[in-house]
């Protein structure tokens, strides 16, 4: 494939299907975070039979249906465009960071099918790559749902760093799919070898999971939360958003509110429950998360209760008007996969300064030492500490 001009971020990647000039999504050249990782190579190296620990030939991909799962940046996806791969991801930066790599490469647009988590999975499939994901929750779903595509003759392969692997990881494998083995560490990256066994009944999916919330925390009181596989705290309500809670505001009738990486949608539905007649939107990156939203909303309110549901980069150009919001709350994760970042915190933060009217509200809720006040004094020139305790801060800043 022809390479295009290389942006300042994006490293390459040797791969015995050719050199690619891979990017995260949105490119930032301050971070230097690979769109790749040893994983990756170890699974490719290993399709084309040249990794010492997984003697064999190389496997045939010609004419065969390849899906593969957990692409993060489309990176496994990108090197086998060649071979019409379907990717199977659960992030909206994960899917623009892939079609991004792979015009770079030169693949044409239909080279590869990406599919979301929600979306119905393929009929069939003859290989299956799984790059194993920091949620084990999301793994157990996914391997129910592509089950039924697996024949006896799938070829299975699970990749993942060392400390990404455990037993239970394998576990999965064996009880949902089949025989299931690993491969030695190669810098630091092991592979995972599962045979299907079509006659094995690994019983129903569990997923989605659903709890109901304390009693003393407001209006939300008692109500049901509804998870999809992957959503942050799935089990339980966790501590910020708890502390959150106890201090959200009471948006007018007619307010537009956005409920900023809204994992589960307990915050914006929350709002919605003591602000009768606030519009709320929901936004985050995850499709799983996005899902679980529009339930615990939906169960709690109604299935007519108007409200929009939209996967997005935060709230980046073109996902909603500017100036067209009053009130952002947002709980702000400061992970990106294995990465500890705040590139996501300072994305959030910009794209809800676009998003607010003058007079406009952003509440965040963070932990302490994370410092997010420095940051908003500097982008909005001022910031209120709302309430404290000695884990986490709540912070308003207004949009002048």
């Amino acid at each position: 494939m022809n390479r295009l001009s290389t942006p300042a971020a994006a490293t390459p990647f040797t791969t015995p299907w050719g050199t690619f000039e891979l990017t995260r999504y949105p490119e930032d050249p301050r971070e230097r975070l690979r769109a790749w990782d040893a994983a990756d190579e170890y699974l490719l190296r290993h399709l084309a039979g040249e990794a010492d620990s997984a003697a064999g030939a190389a496997t045939d991909l010609t004419g065969r249906t390849v899906a593969v799962l957990g692409d993060r940046w489309g990176a496994l996806t990108t090197a086998l465009a060649a071979h019409g791969p379907i990717q199977i991801s659960d992030s909206h930066l994960g899917r623009r960071a892939t079609r991004a790599n792979l015009a770079r490469a030169g693949a044409a647009p239909d080279a590869a099918r990406l599919l979301t988590t929600r979306d119905t999975p393929p009929e069939r499939i003859d290989v299956l790559l799984v790059r194993v994901p920091k949620s084990l929750a999301l793994l157990e779903d996914q391997l129910y749902r592509l089950a039924p595509a697996l024949h006896p003759g799938t070829v299975v392969v699970g990749t993942g760093m060392v400390t990404e692997i455990h037993t239970s990881t394998l576990q999965l494998f064996e009880r949902i799919l089949g025989p299931t083995r690993t491969s030695l560490a190669v810098r630091k990256a092991r592979l995972i070898f599962c045979t299907p066994d079509p006659a094995l009944d690994p019983g129903p999916n569990p997923w989605p999971h659903s709890y109901a919330l304390p009693g003393d925390i407001g209006p939300a009181s008692g109500r049901t939360v509804v998870n999809h596989a992957g959503t942050f705290c799935a089990e339980r309500l966790d501590i910020g958003t708890r502390f959150f809670l106890g201090h959200l505001p009471t948006a007018a009738p007619g307010a537009r509110v956005v409920d900023l990486g809204c994992g589960n949608g307990v915050v914006g539905t929350a709002t919605a429950l003591a602000s009768p007649g606030a519009e709320l939107v929901f936004v985050d990156e995850s499709h799983q998360a996005v899902a679980s939203a529009e339930a615990t909303f939906r169960a709690n309110l109604g299935p007519d209760a108007p409200a929009e549901f939209l996967t997005a980069d935060a709230l980046a150009e073109g996902t909603v008007a500017p100036g067209s919001v009053d009130l952002v709350l947002n709980n702000p994760p400061f992970h990106s996969h294995q990465a500890t970042t705040d590139a996501t915190s300072w994305r959030m933060f910009t794209g809800a300064r676009r998003a607010l009217r003058p007079g406009g509200e952003l509440w965040v809720v963070g932990n302490r030492h994370l410092g997010y006040h420095v940051k908003l004094r500097r982008l909005f020139g001022n910031c209120q500490l709302v309430a404290g305790n000695p884990k986490f801060v709540v912070l308003k800043a207004v949009k002048r």
